[in-house]
């Protein structure tokens, strides 16, 4: 599912028109990023929960010089999946 798919079934299930969903899809993962950025967590119960996990900087090479390096700390978007979406997958 992509973008359009979403906003398709959100305008269909929810009886709104797909400019009213497009605009609630946008609210909803820009709250979800805007909380992440705050190191936060979106949790929504049986589905799953969103988190920033902080990477430690490690050692690594430059492919093109085979020179050693050291690639900097940075935070990465994790999700957990939820009981219920686990038992829907299994």
């Amino acid at each position: 599912m992509n973008r359009k798919d979403a906003v398709n079934l959100m305008a269909t299930e929810a009886d709104i028109t797909k400019a009213q969903a497009d605009l609630a899809l946008t609210a909803l993962l820009d709250g979800i990023i805007d909380t992440l950025r705050e190191n936060d967590k979106v949790t929504f119960i049986g589905f799953g929960t969103f988190m920033v996990k902080e990477q430690k900087p490690r050692k690594g090479f430059n492919p093109n010089t085979k020179k050693p390096m050291t690639i900097p700390a940075s935070k990465k978007a994790k999700f957990k999946a939820g009981s219920k979406l686990q038992e829907a997958l299994n």
